[in-house]
């Protein structure tokens, strides 16, 4: 299972688990208050129980911008994410034999 779906499952079954529902019931495009039902409060409990299983700290100035479940699971999976290895170019030496000065 690559780490995209794992954080996804994760997500979508703490929601699920929150909400007592079937997370096949849950889908990405689901708004957190609209469609899930969540109000202020509940949201807030939900992303401090996402803190927890992924072991982060989701700063207040983020809450705002997560409203839905895939908004919720790609910032997620930035936060998660090891950072991307740069691929080391090969240094290469220039010769200065024969430049004039």
């Amino acid at each position: 299972m690559g780490k995209t779906t794992e954080v996804s499952d994760k997500i979508i079954q703490a929601l699920a688990d929150y909400l007592k529902r079937d997370a096949a019931s849950i889908h990405s495009t689901h708004h957190l208050r609209e469609d899930l039902g969540l109000d202020s409060m509940a949201v807030i409990e939900m992303l401090y129980r996402i803190e927890e299983v992924f072991n982060l700290q989701i700063p207040d100035q983020d809450l705002v911008g997560l409203t839905t479940v895939g908004q919720v699971i790609a910032y997620v999976q930035g936060r998660v994410a090891p950072p991307p290895t740069s691929a080391k170019k090969p240094t290469v030496k220039r010769s200065t034999k024969g430049k004039k000065a």
